[in-house]
């Protein structure tokens, strides 16, 4: 069992390569193995491409291989035609004998169906290898299907002293509470996450291009909450370097669902305090980044309160990060 979670843990290792391009689809990682050497490996590749068992039998060059090797994968194959035929009946052309799975599909159209068809066609399928691990590398998946409601990131920056923004500015932009690195950390994560969201007070207050300038990826899709209607369209999310959503729902349900109906499986909550307030009061969120920098407004917006679970604190040089779940 210990060389089936080396392996499987690779598998998890290769999938976050396509972390920011894959969604609405899984990451899923694969690795093939013969005669106890890894003989092909592969992960999803971006929307309406090859899934990660394909491109892992394509990385095999020599084929013969297969009939006796063993293929791990995080997520049961899929057994069911979307943009690409099913995984399940690929493992059972090459006769690859044994899978190792790190964890069931729950979406409706596999949840079981690819395993079943595999042992029906003489596969010997082990399931639940590093199954914890797997399901939380797949939370954005899992939470999109069976919660129907993206992946809930929140992340605010506050001062040493609480605040999240001064009561005034002199100028349309952001007021800078972290550093440098601190910010390139934050564009990294927007090129991870397929939205980001604010609220109206955001974008007449800072004006926000809300993209990855400081990262190398895709700038996530913009969804601006403008119940009233406020938001003319000079403001800098509204130019063309990404897609732009306008949600004019009041409730936090009603904004989920408007993302789940555009398939969006994860969000990053970037408003200001009553947006993430909104959201923490609702108990609808999964996790939590907050940044602690070391200024002080010493009076202000204060910042938004919230319990939950710590699994993280780190320090970015002066700025602190910490890092929580939703119980």
């Amino acid at each position: 069992m210990k060389q089936h979670e080396t392996y499987i843990q690779r598998c998890i290792d290769i999938a976050k390569n396509g972390l920011g391009s894959v969604a609405p689809n899984p990451m899923v990682g694969c690795v093939i193995v013969s005669s106890e050497k890894i003989i092909g490996e592969g992960f999803t590749s971006p929307y309406g491409g090859a899934h990660a068992e394909i491109n892992a039998i394509n990385s095999v060059k020599d084929k013969s291989l297969l009939k006796k090797a063993t293929l791990y994968v995080t997520l049961e194959p899929c057994s069911h035609f979307g943009k690409t035929p099913p995984c399940a009946d690929a493992i059972i052309k090459y006769q690859i004998p044994k899978v190792i799975i790190g964890t069931i599909d729950t979406h409706s159209k596999v949840a079981g169906q690819g395993i079943t068809k595999l042992r029906a066609a003489g596969c010997n399928v082990i399931v639940g290898v590093l199954e914890d691990a797997c399901k939380e590398h797949h939370k954005r998946f899992f939470t999109f299907h069976n919660k129907q409601r993206p992946y809930i990131i929140l992340k605010w920056a506050e001062t040493a002293d609480g605040f999240i923004a001064p009561l005034s500015k002199d100028e349309q932009k952001p007021v800078w509470i972290t550093n440098e690195y601190s910010r390139q950390i934050v564009h990294k994560w927007r090129a991870e996450e397929q939205a980001i969201l604010v609220g109206t007070n955001t974008v007449i207050e800072d004006n926000p291009s809300l993209t990855t300038r400081d990262w190398e990826g895709k700038h996530p899709i913009r969804i601006v909450l403008d119940k009233k209607e406020a938001l003319s369209k000079g403001f800098n999310v509204f130019d063309d370097k990404a897609k732009t959503i306008v949600i004019k729902e009041k409730t936090v349900k009603n904004i989920y669902n408007a993302l789940f109906k555009s398939n969006i499986n994860s969000v990053i909550i970037e408003g200001g305090s009553k947006t993430l307030q909104l959201f923490i009061d609702s108990g609808i969120w999964d996790e939590a980044r907050i940044f602690t920098g070391k200024s002080f407004f010493k009076e202000g917006v204060k910042a938004p309160k919230l319990k939950g679970k710590l699994i993280a604190d780190e320090q970015i040089l002066d700025d602190t990060l910490k890092v929580y779940v939703n119980n």
